[in-house]
């Protein structure tokens, strides 16, 4: 039977942390460190001395805003943590950092209100197929039992839950554990290794059922351990974690550990359980479809713009090794040479001469590789391993420079940003001639901007982005426009007849001609339409207009003074009188909205939409989410501003939806009024 117990792997581990906000990650993280000897001291965000959340933005808010990295040797072995954001604004641009794991560490508490975060988490693990184990955090907080833990919990599991430990209360505090496999009980000692004792008499009988429960799920895919059981035969220890290690690794189970990151309770156990149950590097390599071969394999998880160092490639080695001053050849066959190979400790740098296989390193300079490349020291050595892409932006903002030095900076520096995280993405709009910074909420974009600042030097601003209205017309018009002048020398001379129509929504526009006997001629025609076309970018409202038709039916030229330039201003004119009498109306883009959230906020949901003047078209059970809604709306662009902080606020924080502009429809009415008033106030500022 296959199994990681008793052979050490090749190379050093990945382990991704990952959970809901405010889980604890960043606090586990500290505690491993700690407990591995990688620092003299855990640190604490309260004091803002964590490995972690070093960066000013994190530590001004208090949060992971960004992937932590750091590596560490425990019993001789080399193990690299990478700490994911917990927010749903700051979690979107991990896709690429999990593919290189061997195995997540799923940090959660026992909360069922969180249940809808712990989905979001796992159901991103399975989409990967990333094996991962589940630590239960601050259990000295908690006064639920395992198994309601368990109860609540496996629903927003695909995997069977598998419990690997009971927790020892002594007056109403847990101060230990009985490993279900080792069959040994533990003591807690404040940031320090449990001591062994003998399992409590009392908790016996509990034990025995919780073991055999647990032999029971890994049962269900070991023939030969279900016979034992049915003949009511202890099966080996060593049986029983070599079904540990390859279900999980197969990702059959989700073994679920506990115990406290803050007093550094459960850690040893945990990293033990890393040590001798998750996959390996081999398995890692098996699992994501790549063959060994002559050269170096490694996947990019990450990419960071140092202020002083410039930029840094976070990578896994999946074959051979890395050099410092490796060459290395991305997807499309581009070459980069690492200037340097680095072991990383949070921020800090610790220089190597070579990346090893498992290995999880900073190179240095890659400037032409992006996150989620597969690289390779062999061109066209290596398939592309396949990255989740970041979910579409939900919140945008309109950037600008307040010093115009700082344009053509503004532009590089927010793709460097976007380089660092690809959940960031900037829109040229073309309607409302703005550049729009789009995100996954209004605390992303703000660290986003302090980014800008801090990391960049380029002090930008923001305000609320323009809609693109436009306007139309309900009423047609015939009309003349004669433009003639003389003062000296050639004049000018065009004159023209059109006919303005309106035409169905989504026509756009369209120009024709029925000029006969050469009154206008063909030369000038054109010129007539490129007066229409320039004139039309700005209505009578101050919107471009759409959907109407120009005929050209009538007009007079003269030998001489006619030219081109005098048919486009006739043109103008006859626009300018005969649009303000075609009963000119606002539209404003109406977009279609999938909003996805737990069922029992759906009915909070609806009202929230209904409240941003939206039509409810239905909502559905979400595929393949088990309790949870996704409601279908068509919502006023102008409205999409606020809607995922309301939506956030009535979901705990999980509610997300994405949308595409669907059509054009009338604005009438006060709301109108204020559209056009507030246009002509920005056209005379």
């Amino acid at each position: 039977m296959d199994s990681n117990l008793g052979r050490r792997s090749q190379g050093s581990r990945c382990v991704a942390l990952v959970g809901p906000y405010l889980s604890g990650k960043t606090t586990l993280l500290e505690a491993i460190l700690f407990r591995t000897g990688a620092t003299r001291r855990q640190g604490k965000i309260s004091e803002k001395s964590t490995i972690g959340d070093a960066s000013p933005e994190a530590r001004g808010h208090g949060m992971s805003v960004e992937l932590n990295v750091a590596t560490t040797d425990y019993l001789g072995e080399r193990y690299t943590f990478l700490d994911c954001p917990g927010s749903i604004e700051f979690n979107q641009d991990i896709g690429a950092a999990l593919v290189g794991c061997d195995v997540a560490v799923v940090v959660c508490e026992a909360d069922e209100k969180k249940i809808p975060a712990l989905q979001l988490i796992l159901k991103r693990l399975d989409e990967i197929g990333l094996p991962r184990v589940v630590f239960i955090n601050k259990i000295d907080h908690s006064s639920t039992t395992p198994h309601t833990v368990l109860e609540f919990m496996q629903p927003a599991s695909s995997k069977p839950l598998v419990l690997r430990q009971l927790p020892i209360w002594t007056n109403g505090i847990v101060t230990g554990f009985v490993d279900l496999a080792l069959e040994r009980a533990y003591v807690y000692r404040e940031h320090a290794e449990s001591t062994v004792v003998e399992i409590p008499a009392e908790m016996k009988p509990a034990e025995k059922n919780e073991r055999f429960a647990m032999l029971e799920k890994l049962a269900d895919h070991d023939d030969e351990l279900l016979e034992q059981l049915l003949a009511d035969m202890e099966p080996p220890r060593d049986r029983v974690f070599a079904d540990l290690s390859r279900e999980l690794a197969e990702g059959q189970v989700t073994p679920v550990f506990f115990g406290s990151a803050e007093h550094g309770n459960g850690i040893n156990r945990l990293l033990k359980a890393l040590r001798h149950e998750a996959p390996t590097v081999e398995a890692t390599v098996k699992r994501l479809g790549l063959k060994g071969g002559a050269g170096a394999t490694a996947q990019v998880l990450k990419s960071f713009h140092t202020a002083s160092g410039g930029k840094l490639s976070i990578a896994r080695v999946l074959s051979g090794e890395l050099p410092d001053g490796a060459v290395l050849y991305g997807a499309g066959g581009q070459e980069a040479r690492a200037a340097g190979v680095f072991s990383m400790l949070g921020t800090t740098p610790t220089k190597l001469p070579k990346a090893a296989l498992g290995d999880t390193v900073a190179l240095g300079r890659l400037e032409k590789i992006n996150t989620g490349e597969t690289i390779s020291t062999i061109k066209g050595a290596t398939k592309q391993l396949a990255v989740q892409k970041p979910a579409p932006g939900v919140y945008g903002v309109a950037v600008s420079v307040t010093d115009r030095k700082d344009e053509v900076k503004l532009t590089s520096s927010i793709a460097k940003l976007i380089e660092e995280d690809p959940s960031l993405s900037l829109e040229h709009n073309a309607n409302t001639h703005e550049m729009v910074l789009w995100g996954q909420g209004e605390v992303h974009l703000r660290v986003a901007l302090e980014r800008l600042q801090g990391k960049f030097g380029v002090h930008a601003k923001s305000q609320p982005r323009r809609i693109g209205y436009k306007e139309t017309i309900k009423k047609s018009v015939q009309l003349r426009g004669r433009h003639k002048k003389q003062s000296g020398g050639h004049g000018q001379y065009g004159d023209v007849t059109v006919e303005i129509k309106p035409l169905p929504r989504g026509s756009g526009f369209v120009f024709t001609d029925t000029i006969t006997g050469g009154v206008v001629p063909k030369q000038y025609i054109p010129a007539v339409e490129a007066g229409v076309r320039e004139w039309m970018v700005q209505g009578p409202l101050g919107f471009s207009v759409v959907d109407f038709t120009v005929n050209l039916s009538e007009g007079s030229y003269h030998d001489v003074d006619s030219s081109e330039m005098a048919f486009k201003l006739a043109a103008r004119l006859a626009m300018t009188e005969g649009m303000p009498q075609c009963s000119p109306v606002l539209l404003e883009p109406i977009v279609a909205v999938n909003i996805h959230v737990p069922s029992d906020a759906t009915s909070r949901v609806n009202q929230i939409v209904t409240g941003h003047r939206g039509q409810l078209l239905g909502f559905d059970g979400r595929e393949g989410w088990p309790g949870w809604d996704t409601v279908k709306a068509h919502l006023p662009e102008s409205e999409i501003g606020s809607l995922i902080i309301e939506l956030r606020s009535a979901t705990s924080g999980v509610g997300t939806f994405v949308f595409s502009h669907d059509h054009m429809a009338e604005l009438v009415g006060r709301s109108a009024e204020q559209v056009v008033a507030a246009r002509k106030a920005q056209m005379a500022g």
